[in-house]
């Protein structure tokens, strides 16, 4: 999974799944696009306007449980 942050263009990204072709795009909520496979497999969610809507667009957090 990888994480960035364009400031250029106000948007957080988020790649689950690495070198997967996009088939389907969805504005789920306005601003919050959910990029499926052709399976229908979420790939990726891009979140525009990231600095209104997340908390730290410059910090990640990580946990696992177990």
């Amino acid at each position: 999974m990888k994480v960035s942050y364009d400031e250029k263009t106000d948007t957080l990204s988020m790649i689950l799944k690495d070198n997967t072709p996009i088939a389907e795009s969805d504005e789920d909520k306005p601003g919050v696009i959910l990029d499926y496979d052709a399976g229908g497999n979420l790939v990726s969610i891009e979140i525009l306007d990231a600095s209104k809507r997340v908390t730290e667009t410059r910090k990640v957090e990580f946990q696992t449980t177990g």
